[in-house]
Formats: C-alpha cells, structure tokens, sequence
C-alpha cells in the first residue's frame, strides 16, 4: 500500500497510523493519504488555491499609450511538501512569478487566491521568516564567506541569541555547507578573484539558512554552475526542509532528486505530483518518453511541441479520421497545445486529489493573503542595525580601496597642477582676473567630483532589495550608513586636502582658510545629496550621469562667472537660487576678495592690454567688483550662501531617502 502524499510505502514513510490516514481509490488501486497536518511533521506545507495574476502592459509612445492586461497565471493550484520541490517550465511560463508569488515576494496588484502555510493563512511576515535565494548573487564581494555569514546572523537572529550562539550557527552553517576551506577567503568582485561560483552559490544559501527557516525558496539555483555542483547545490539545501524552487532544464542527475514537480506553460499547470508519476500521467494521455531519454527534457518538448511522442501523436490523430489541415490550422494547433494539456491536466485523477486535499485544508482558512504581503519585521532595533551596516559598508570600502585612493590621488594631483598654474596671485588686476577664475574651477571641480557618489545606491541596489525584503535593516539604517561611508572619507577628506594644497599655493592668508576649506566642503556636501537624489532608485549608472551632467552645466551658467546675474532678464534670474556653484563662488568671492585693492601697482597699465583686463580694471577694491555683481559683502552676505548650502543638502537628502524608501522593491 502507497501514501499518496509522500509516494512511498506506508511503513517507509513513517505514517501507518491507521488514524493519520484515509483511502483514496486511484485508478483502481488502493492507495493510503496521509492527514495533511502529519504531512509537516518533517517541515512546514505550503498550499496555493486557485492563484490567479494579471499584469497591465503598456504599449506605444508617451502621447498614445495603450494599457493591456496580460494573464501571468491562471488558476493554479498545488501542495509543497517537505522535500526539493520544482517548478518547471519553458521561458515565459510563470514559474519565477509563481516562485515570487509563493514567497510574497511578488507585486499584489492583480494578485488573487490563498496561500496557506500547514492550513493557516500566510503569516504578514512570512517573507522575513523564510528563505529565499535569489537567481544573482547578493553577497558582499568585499567581504571573506564567514563576515557574510556573520551579517546575516547579527541583523536576523534576535539580541535575545547570544554572540556565542550565533558564531556556532554560522560555523555549523559553513560545515554543512562544505566551507570550511575557504571560510575566511573573500567571495570576490568583478576587480579581486574570489571563491568559486558554487561555493558562492552556497554562501548565498547559507546566508538564508542562518534563521533556520521551514520553506526556502531559490530562483534558478542551478544557472551559471556546472552539473556536479549544481547537484551538491540542491543536495545542501535539502537538509529536511521544504524546498521549492524554479528550474529550466535540469539534466537527469538532478531531476531524479526532485520530490514533486509542477509543470507550467503558458501560466498554466500542466501536471501537479511526485516527479515520479509524471512519465506515468503523460504516456496515460499519449506521451510516451523514449528510451535514454531526460525527462525533463521530454516535458519541455511536449509543450514546444517538438518532441517525437508529439510528432506520433498527430499522425494518430490524422489516421483515425482528422481531415488534412492546412499550415495556419497546424499552427494553431501548436498554440493551443498548452492549453489542451492544461485541459486534460484538470481532468486528470492527480488533479481531482490534490483539489480535495486543498479543499479539506482551506475549510474555515477564506482569508485573503495579499493585503499582508507588504509587512516587514525586524529581529533588531534601529541603533543595532546602524551599527552592522555601517561596519559592512566601511570594510567594503577598505576591501575596494581602487576608488577611493583614485580620488584622493587625482585629488591630490589636479590640486598641485592647479596651485602651479595660480601660483603666487598678486594684487593687480591680473590677480582680480585670476582669483576670480581660480574660485570658479574649485566650485565646478566640487561639483563634478561628485557624480562619483551616483553609484552609491546603483551598484548595490540588488543587494539592498533583498536585504530590504527580507528583513535585515530598515531603509534609514542603511540611508545613513551609506551617507557616513561616502561624506565623511569621500568627500570630506578630498575637499580638506585640496584646500591645503591649493590655498597656500596661491598666496593666500591663513584667516580666509577655514573658511574656504568649510565653503568647499559644503559645496561638495550638497552636489553629493543631488547626486544622491537624481541616483536613487535609478538601475542604471548611465542614465543617472548624464541628468546629473546636465543639471550642472545649468547650474554652472548661473554660478556668476560666465553672465552677470544682474543683467540677466527677471523671468530667468529665479534660476540663480537653484545653483549650487552660485553659492560656493559667492562665498569664496567674499571670503576672498573683500578689501583686497587692485590699484596699487605702478605697472597696472603695462598688463591691461584685452577687454577682460580693461573690464577688471574699472574696480580698484574687491568691494567694488562685489557691488559689481550684486554680491553682499557683509557678515551675513557671506553665511548665508553656506545656510543656503545647508538647507539645499537637507531637501535633496531627504529626496533621497524618499525615493529609497518608496522604490519599488516587489517584482
């Protein structure tokens, strides 16, 4: 006698109870079905009941955009049992969105059915207290396997669990994973050569594995590894647990591991069972598998309707009395043939038990689930959560030192270049022309050397997504990590170390240098939270590099050099306000060329021989050519352009932070 739930002999599954089952006649075979609550002793079940998706896609141009609903899935239904469960199917068949959908991962618009976990309904967090691997690697490259390990147990196991516990969880999760040997390696970037690609596909998992979930998910574990690996991959992750996970084409050695497999085409099922069965059911309805043959490889045929068992059966349809079709009809034929087989699936005695099965859990369990799949928990407080990511994001940094170092040597280099073509400015009206010149290239050099921090948010964007999901940190933990990652050595260091260089270089006064080194530092400060702020949310560098390109050279157009801001007409001088490198000159202008006079040499009139010198040369003060411009020279002429710096900063950082928090971070 079988047990119709696990597929094996009563005795070997454990459950020959007489009260944990119930007959079931299947195809005139007497066969025992274990109760569904005993299905979960060895792990958790998931049921799905007649889950149903749509999509709106839009098509055309901007001015003409038509919306139209496109059918992911329909009217799928299953049982996941402790074991390695599959879901398979051709490109565009559902499987990842039913994959997402199982781990409340997916988009709950045009969402419908029940998903239940052993008979309740999906718990609001069940997204932070399963597992789930995704197809990209999202490990930190810059750190060994065992700090990634760490990280994940620090923000996902409670303060409850103490450190050494959680150190003995992470060396029992690298011992069963078979990391032993390259615990303490670095995993690797695209710069620095890491660890192999299954032994990172393992860390992936070992990173889920860490809270010791019932259901972990993986989407295409096997993809990039070869068949020997992709093997080891899927035997680790067993362990007992319920695995469910989407493939492609598994080759025979690791489809004979799978417990249950669900074929989908076309967003529907096609069959619903232990892999076992599935030669079985298709050569019931005409399919048979020949001889040598990869299963898997077979059911995809069938549904692309190149396979010889397709081929066979036509001509058994043509020879008992189909008329001759033309092409477009044997076409039409192929397009339907998903949904013929999805046909004779729902009249099949598979689909019949495991609709009574689904009906016997949901009794009294109507409660929808898609209005709880946006909640996330935490494990952490705030402080706590601060603490790692910050720790991470600053060994990531000194793990990736090429981009830091770059900038302070090019730093360092343009300022000496800088400082030897200003060098030793004098009090004339030469030294008006070039102090005036030497203050605009530092603003624009603060402002350009900023678009750097546009990869903050982009690079690690896949990693933020899952982590964010998943339940590791809050968004404003990793908001501000990243802000005191990047403003503190990478744009504050810079800005002091050019400041140094360049300022005595041009023979400046040691009074004016604080505050030209605070003005530089705050231009850089609010060019930054800009960056930030046109970069976050956005998936690709370049794109983002070029809007922040183009809002510079406007900026750049009102920073006072190249028009004077008092000539230009009234319903374009508002734009001024909006320039970042406006505010810096301003302010280094005042700092720097109040009570500075430019006439007091004999040989003026020797250097005055162009139309800039004979411009210059009208105003003998520094007060003068301020006046000249519409500048304040007064005290607070020049604070306000750092307050106005200030509250710049504020409002883009905030942006930031908003666009980070309300990015889409559901498929």
């Amino acid at each position: 006698m079988l047990c119709s739930s696990c597929e094996k002999g009563v005795r070997k599954c454990g459950r020959n109870n007489p009260a944990d089952t119930k007959s079931v006649k299947r195809e005139g075979e007497e066969v025992t079905q274990c109760s569904p609550d005993l299905a979960s002793r060895g792990g958790s079940v998931l049921t799905f009941h007649n889950i149903c998706y749509h999509v709106k896609m839009k098509t055309g141009f901007l001015c003409c955009q038509k919306t139209a609903n496109k059918e992911v899935l329909r009217d799928v239904n299953g049982i996941m049992r402790p074991g390695l469960n599959a879901i398979l199917g051709p490109t565009g068949s559902g499987k990842s969105s039913l994959l997402d959908i199982l781990a409340a991962r997916k988009d709950p618009h045009g969402l419908s059915g029940d998903i239940l976990i052993n008979g309740a309904p999906q718990p609001a967090n069940f997204k932070c207290t399963s597992g789930y691997v995704v197809q990209d690697d999202v490990v930190m490259g810059t750190l060994t396997v065992r700090e990634n390990l760490k990280f994940s147990a620090a923000l996902r196991l409670p303060k409850s669990v103490k450190e050494q516990e959680k150190n003995e969880r992470v060396n029992q999760i690298i011992k069963e994973l078979g990391l032993s040997k390259v615990a303490d390696s670095k995993v690797g970037t695209q710069f620095t050569r890491g660890v192999s690609g299954g032994e990172r596909k393992r860390t992936n998992i070992g990173m889920e594995l860490i809270t010791d979930p019932a259901i972990l998910f993986l989407d295409e574990p096997t993809t990039g590894l070869d068949a020997s690996t992709a093997n080891a991959v899927l035997l680790m992750a067993k362990q007992g647990k319920t695995i469910i996970f989407s493939i492609h084409q598994p080759r025979y050695s690791i489809f004979r591991l799978f417990d249950n497999m669900t074929l989908l085409a076309v967003g529907r099922v096609l069959y619903h069972g232990p892999t076992q069965h599935a030669i079985e059911y298709f050569q019931s309805i005409g399919y048979e598998c020949e001889p040598y043959n990869n299963p898997a490889d077979f059911f995809l045929d069938i549904i692309n309707g190149d396979s010889t068992a397709v081929a066979m059966s036509k001509t058994d349809e043509t020879n008992t009395g189909m008329k001759t079709r033309s092409t477009e009809e044997c076409t039409d034929y192929d397009k339907t043939l998903a949904e013929k087989l999805a046909e004779k699936y729902s009249n099949s005695v598979y689909y019949q038990e495991t609709k009574a099965v689904l009906e016997n859990i949901s009794l009294g369990n109507k409660k929808k689930t898609k209005a709880v799949f946006r909640q996330i928990t935490y494990a952490n407080s705030f402080l706590h959560q601060l603490k790692w990511v910050s720790k991470r994001t600053f060994k990531n940094l000194v793990g990736n030192p090429q981009a830091s170092i770059a900038q302070l040597c090019v730093t360092a280099f343009l300022g000496l270049v800088v400082g030897a073509i200003f060098f030793g400015l004098k009090e004339d009206s030469s030294g008006l022309q070039n102090r005036v010149g030497a203050m605009f290239f530092l603003t624009t050099n603060q402002c350009f050397s900023s678009i750097s921090a546009i990869e903050l948010f982009v690079v690690e964007k896949k990693i933020f997504i899952h982590e964010y999901i998943s339940g590791y940190y809050r968004t404003s933990a990793y908001f501000i990590s990243k802000l005191m990652a990047d403003l503190i050595p990478m744009r504050t260091i810079p800005s002091i170390i050019f400041t140094c260089i360049i300022y005595f270089m041009l023979g400046k006064y040691v009074e004016a240098f604080f505050t030209m080194m605070f003005t530089l530092m705050m231009v850089s400060y609010t060019a930054t939270s800009m960056a930030l702020a046109i970069a976050a949310g956005q998936s690709v560098v370049a794109v983002a590099n070029l809007l922040m390109t183009i809002t510079f050279v406007f900026m750049i157009i009102f920073s006072g050099l190249l028009v004077n801001l008092t000539s230009i007409m009234s319903w374009l001088s508002w734009l001024k306000y909006f320039s970042i490198p406006r505010y810096g000159m301003t302010a280094l202008q005042i700092n720097e060329l109040t009570d500075l006079n430019f006439c007091s040499s004999s040989n003026d009139t020797n250097l005055i021989s162009n139309d800039n010198y004979r411009q210059l040369s009208r105003w003998c003060t520094g007060n003068e050519y301020l006046k000249n411009q519409g500048i304040d020279v007064s005290s607070w002429g020049l604070w306000q352009n750092h307050l106005a710096l200030a509250c710049m900063t504020v409002i883009f950082l905030t942006i930031a932070y908003l666009k980070l928090h309300f990015m889409k971070k559901f498929s």
